[in-house]
């Protein structure tokens, strides 16, 4: 019997937004991408324009859309709007988070910080993986045997990437491997995950600051299987 064609789900980060306050902008509405942020959802879609890409889903959040416009006109593809990919909800949206705020050190704000296993402070990750991977199945179905790209954030991406590798939730937000415009992608034979990758197409344009994690970037992809 001849094996079901491979399918690959690639989940792409948003590029850089104008926000020049520095708040936690979270699922607010008014937040879209800077000039650096255009230039690099063109030059992502450049990169990957020729790829057999059949397929695109898109949060319904703004900065999430505008990167995903260049690739959807030059794929001649519509976007699916789909309200599981969203970014994750958090009690600290719409504050501040620039260097001397102290937000998190302000004692009013220590009780949504008692769990950082669930986390206590927003949804739950159970409930992020949950959401996104009822997104990335229907994605995988409407590309079966072809590969659809998902633009969401980067909290549910990472989140998704840590079950599907059979890590623990608990972890350190600087040293998440999922950068602006970056694709971690998943990698089907069938109904099956059989390997996770991670590129930046547009890692040359990424500011310093969003490099938190250790990688190369730009360079090859970052193998594991599940």
């Amino acid at each position: 019997m001849s094996q079901i064609p491979d399918t690959i789900v690639h989940l792409m980060r948003h590029g850089e937004v104008h926000n020049p306050d520095g708040v936690l902008y979270g699922r607010r509405d008014g937040f879209h991408l800077s000039e650096l942020g255009k230039q690099m959802a063109e030059k992502v879609a450049d990169t990957i324009k020729d790829r057999d890409i059949v397929h695109l889903r898109v949060s319904p959040l703004e900065r999430a859309q505008e990167t995903a416009a260049p690739l959807a006109l030059l794929r001649g593809l519509d976007m699916t709007i789909d309200e599981r990919i969203i970014e994750s909800t958090n009690v600290f949206e719409g504050k501040r988070f620039g260097q001397g705020d102290g937000t998190l050190k302000k004692p009013k704000n220590w009780k949504y910080l008692y769990n950082p296993w669930k986390p206590s402070w927003g949804e739950p990750y159970a409930d992020i993986v949950a959401r996104m991977m009822a997104g990335v199945h229907d994605a995988r179905i409407a590309a079966t045997g072809h590969e659809a790209v998902l633009v969401s954030h980067q909290l549910p991406i990472w989140t998704t990437r840590l079950h599907v590798e059979k890590r623990s939730f608990l972890h350190d937000p600087r040293k998440r491997q999922c950068t602006l415009t970056s694709l971690t992608s998943f990698h089907f034979v069938g109904d099956r995950l059989t390997q996770v990758s991670y590129s930046e197409p547009a890692g040359d344009l990424i500011p310093t600051g969003d490099k938190k994690a250790p990688f190369s970037a730009g360079g090859a992809p970052e193998e594991k299987r599940p």
